[in-house]
């Protein structure tokens, strides 16, 4: 496997920018700086590299396919086409950077992998993950998620995972992630926090972010090898950011592509709460061990935050995306429940694939493009399948779109 794994940023403190660093207790410190030293090591190692390679192409399925999505394409008069990550082994993209973790973990002794878990697509990742290299595995997952998300709960189960619920506040991702912190702080010396996204404190946002990079490098050779140059536009959803980083990261540097992120502004962008749309409305502070944009109440405190999409509402983001907000290489815009619903059932229906509410934030913003007079080409990260999310559309939508809710 070709090293990837180099990019300019962040600096040897974690920084992209103003943003990322680390800001968490002296004796946890110590215990991430192993961490950092570790990976620093395993990045560069051509058998960890060989390992990672062989586990992507024969456990996971990669290369995931670029698939020209021509009766979308032909409603709408724009060539778009999907990056197939719901293709992988247990639906998403998150399979990536959970087994760079759970390798890593292995090769420190460590003993347990624990996280937080949103839709489920990171719990069922890691407990997939966990299994192949016998770790053993504790998924933090909010109250209100674990009863959403039904069939990932049951496959973490089916998988030897322990789901842990929190039961404060929302009881959604935020709170997960408040819980598995705490989980991790009780023992951070035989358990590694194999953080779900390119948040956290340095060096997760990076770790992350390189694991996930198999995405862009690969479409960017795909797309290639389809079409004769570079997509115009790339689009993909943004939580905490990972499936995005992992298409952007290797079209940076290329001007003529834009690159476009999608928040969800939920039920109403301008109302407190009803919204987790943290590029948009936020502004810089700290929390969970890391600086970057997030979304605050008048404490100063974060925000309570909401989205159709379980694995879409967290009220900060990777640093990375804060950065390139600021420096203008990406731009971000939002997509409300009703347009990412819409799409979902779109794409189910017109191309006979169905997405996950999160991944169809992403495709309403193809279609916002494309109804805007865009073009170009589009390139959408479909990051997971829809699976895991049909009894709670069609339980919660199903009648707006002609199915009984009695199925």
């Amino acid at each position: 496997m070709k090293n990837t794994f180099q990019h300019p940023l962040p600096d040897k403190d974690g920084y992209f920018g103003e943003y990322g660093g680390s800001f968490i207790p002296p004796e946890l410190q110590t215990i991430i700086d192993e961490i950092t030293d570790a990976y620093e090591k395993i990045r560069e190692d051509p058998a960890f590299l060989a390992e990672l390679a062989d586990l992507y192409k024969h456990y996971v399925g990669r290369p995931s396919p670029i698939f020209h999505a021509k009766n979308l394409s032909a409603k709408y008069g724009t060539d778009i086409y999907l990056k197939r990550e719901d293709l992988n082994h247990t639906g998403a993209h998150k399979i990536n950077h959970c087994l760079g973790q759970a390798l890593l973990a292995k090769k420190m002794g460590k003993k347990k992998l624990i996280a937080e878990t949103g839709a489920g697509q990171h719990g069922v990742a890691l407990a997939t993950a966990a299994a192949l290299v016998g770790l053993k595995c504790d998924i933090y997952m909010g109250e209100v998620d674990i009863i959403k998300e039904h069939p990932n709960v049951v496959r973490m189960h089916i998988l030897g995972a322990k789901v842990i619920p929190a039961t404060h506040g929302r009881k959604t991702l935020k709170e997960a992630v408040d819980a598995a912190f705490g989980g991790y702080l009780e023992d951070p010396v035989t358990q590694l926090y194999a953080i779900g996204s390119v948040v956290g404190p340095h060096p997760f946002p990076m770790m992350v972010r390189d694991f996930q990079s198999i995405v862009g490098n690969e479409a960017k050779k795909q797309f290639a090898e389809m079409t004769g140059g570079l997509p115009d536009n790339l689009v993909a959803c943004i939580g905490g950011g990972s499936n995005a980083m992992g298409l952007f990261s290797a079209f940076l540097d290329d001007e003529s592509v834009k690159l476009m992120g999608c928040e969800p502004s939920g039920r109403d962008l301008d109302t407190d709460g009803e919204h987790a749309a943290t590029l948009t409305k936020g502004e810089p502070g700290v929390m969970h061990g890391f600086k970057s944009y997030m979304l605050k109440d008048k404490e100063g405190e974060p925000q309570e935050v909401y989205s159709v999409a379980s694995g879409l509402d967290y009220p900060s983001v990777g640093p990375q995306h804060s950065y390139l907000k600021d420096i203008k290489r990406v731009i971000y815009e939002t997509v409300d429940d009703k347009e990412a619903i819409d799409a979902f059932f779109e794409l189910s229906r017109l191309e006979g694939i169905i997405p996950a509410i999160e991944s169809a934030h992403a495709v309403a913003q193809a279609v916002r493009m494309a109804k805007n007079g865009e073009k170009g080409s589009i390139l959408i990260n479909l990051s997971g399948r829809g699976d895991k999310d049909i009894d709670f559309v069609v339980e919660n939508y199903g009648k707006d779109y002609g199915i009984d809710s009695e199925l």
